[in-house]
């Protein structure tokens, strides 16, 4: 029997698998870096006077008569942090495009529920801070900083957490959309068109960079240079042009033939090693993949592991002294931002999903529950990085600045607190028992599964299978001989489970059999993969759609672009939730019951004899 690891992200038309996969030990590490910079910049702050005379130390880049001069401070907070907002931007971009957003069935409910937990927040605030200086600050609670929620949920969270961390993971996105809105149309003063106007013609110009095929970096970076002095002096806060180029950069999953034409350059430059071959070779392995993923894979460790860290470490500090804590004890800002964090996005996610699964039932995935969903939308209350963004944006005072940023410090204890202490009530009315997936998670849908024999048998049979598991293949034959012996008792089910780590070509070989599932061809697929286990290569796979005489051209298109990833990505997270990660895995037992996971033999002796004892217990 096949085991499978935790799954590594492979490189073709699976960066959905980063969603999926157990990404608590990343999690970990990008919120520890987090915490750390956040402690040291307590601790700094609180140590002598050398914090506050460091980041405000003034520094100037000048170019001829024309110079920006900001306190270090600011430089992290409007430059370096752009870097961040552009992989914001590309991650938004990225799932609006072919992630999770395109699916609208399944974004809908993490979309409402973000959408609440923008407004109740906000609302609350006001309720504290109706006028002044402090209402300003409205924008402080809406954001969720999703670096440290995943971290806390990898610390605090359920045994099980995988369907959770996809609604997280879904909802963050929204909500980044929606903070980013915010910063843009209520954290702009003093709007100037001339400089404007500028930053418009040199978004313009790196749109036609990309379509000239301009690829030297250089290039684009002295235009984003421009663009950013541009939007400086706009008014506009210049941090924002990492989002909007992120959002005109194209994302494509990667075209069959574009990777071929790549290989062929390969080959003629190891053919021949010379300058022109090498630039054509290198420029067609960058068309073969977007620029947004190259970009997103190549920054995103570097904002995560340097660029969050320093601006925690430039903002984060605050003097701790009795007076203070006093100070921000008796503050309407500080306590609306506690509000607004802790209560409005617990309420608001919670209430909203609730409100929604009730009208549109269904709605939420098998094994994700209201209750672990009042967990994660607790923790949704850290809302740190942008928190501490925009109240370096609203908020002149620094006495009320430092009350904001107690209130944000406070709040992200409190959330984290709070999210523990309702999946540990969440685990007590339902433990968690070893026994835990011995039942189908997911009940079978005839619109929605695979199934050989009558939609309304007696006898279901489910199978987790993988097109490479060499035990797969051999499980064939003894479910052929099953549903012989049966005939038209039995209805059999075949779901997705590719083992990424010892299959490398099984998620692929999951996406053909989807694919040619368009085209009302997924049982011949699926029956010529398994009989060709030891052969699933991508050329080999598309002669086996040629073979059946699909329709190669929507065939390939199918595998760029196809939804039905989403139904491979749905099989795996039911079996991670189930907690089982081998194949193959059988549910079986009378149809209209709850199917019961087989452990033991799979030959076709032992199902046969199982689906015998189901048949007759119902019978009973």
């Amino acid at each position: 029997m096949a085991v499978e690891n935790n799954p590594t992200r492979l490189g073709r038309l699976s960066e959905r698998l980063a969603v999926i996969r157990d990404g608590t030990d990343d999690d970990k590490l990008s919120a520890g870096f987090l915490l750390v910079a956040t402690i040291l910049a307590l601790v700094w702050a609180n140590v002598g006077t050398t914090y506050e005379a460091f980041w405000h130390t003034p520094i100037t880049v000048q170019v001829g008569d024309y110079g920006i001069s900001l306190d270090l401070k600011h430089w992290v907070n409007d430059a370096l942090m752009t870097l961040f907002f552009f992989v914001v931007g590309l991650e938004v971009k990225r799932e609006l495009t072919i992630g999770e957003l395109t699916d609208r069935a399944r974004a809908a409910v993490p979309l409402v529920a973000a959408v609440a937990g923008l407004a109740l927040p906000a609302a609350l605030f006001l309720v504290l801070n109706p006028s002044g200086e402090e209402a300003a600050a409205w924008g402080v609670v809406v954001s969720t900083d999703t670096a440290f929620v995943l971290g806390a949920l990898a610390l605090v969270g359920p045994k099980y957490p995988a369907r959770l961390r996809m609604f997280i993971l879904t909802l963050a996105v929204a909500d980044d959309i929606g903070a980013l809105a915010i910063i843009a149309f209520f954290y702009t003063d003093n709007l100037r068109l001339g400089p404007l106007l500028l930053g418009a013609v040199g978004l313009l110009l790196i749109m036609q960079l990309r379509r000239l095929e301009v690829w030297r970096g250089v290039a684009y970076f002295i235009v984003a240079a421009g663009t950013w002095v541009a939007f400086y002096e706009s008014g506009v806060h210049p941090t924002l042009v990492g989002v909007l180029i992120a959002l005109i950069l194209p994302v494509y999953p990667p075209r069959r033939r574009e990777v071929e034409r790549a290989g062929e350059l390969t080959r003629a430059f190891r053919q021949s090693p010379n300058s022109e071959y090498a630039r054509a070779a290198q420029l067609g392995v960058l068309r073969a993949v977007s620029v947004n993923e190259r970009l997103l894979r190549f920054y995103q460790p570097y904002t995560a592991f340097l660029v969050v860290p320093i601006f925690a470490l430039a903002n984060a500090g605050v003097v701790i002294t009795g007076q203070t804590l006093a100070d921000a004890a008796r503050s309407p800002l500080a306590w609306g931002i506690v509000l607004g964090l802790v209560v409005g996005k617990l309420v608001g996610i919670t209430a909203a999903t609730a409100l929604f699964t009730k009208l549109r039932p269904g709605s939420l995935p098998p094994g994700l529950t209201l209750s672990r969903i009042s967990g994660g939308s607790a923790l949704a209350g850290i809302g740190f990085t942008i928190s501490l963004f925009i109240v370096d944006l609203a908020i002149e005072s620094p006495v009320l600045a430092n009350d904001a940023r107690v209130g944000v410090l406070t709040a992200a204890v409190i959330a984290t607190v709070l999210g523990w202490a309702l999946f540990r009530f969440s685990d007590r009315r339902h433990p968690p028992t070893e026994a835990i997936g011995t039942t189908l998670l997911r009940p079978v849908a005839p619109g929605r599964d695979h199934l050989r024999g009558p939609v309304d048998a007696p006898l279901t049979l489910v199978e987790y299978g993988d097109f490479e598991c060499p035990f797969c293949t051999k499980a064939t034959g003894s479910i052929r001989d099953v549903r012989t012996h049966f005939g038209d008792g039995l209805r059999y089910v075949f779901r997705h489970l590719p083992l990424d780590e010892v299959h490398p070509h099984a998620r692929f070989a999951a996406h053909a059999a989807e694919a040619a599932d368009r085209q009302g061809r997924f049982w011949e697929m699926h029956d010529h993969l398994f009989a060709n286990s030891d052969a699933l290569d991508e050329n080999e796979i598309y002669g086996y759609a040629a073979e059946l005489g699909l329709d190669m051209d929507r065939f390939e298109e199918e595998l760029r672009t196809g939804e039905y990833l989403h139904r491979v990505d749905d099989d795996e997270l039911d079996a991670q939730t189930s907690d089982f990660r081998q194949t193959p895995t059988f549910y079986l037992g009378a149809t209209g019951t709850d199917l019961t996971r087989h452990i033991g033999p799979f030959d076709a002796a032992t199902l046969i004899r199982r689906l015998e004892e189901a048949r007759d217990a119902q019978g009973d």
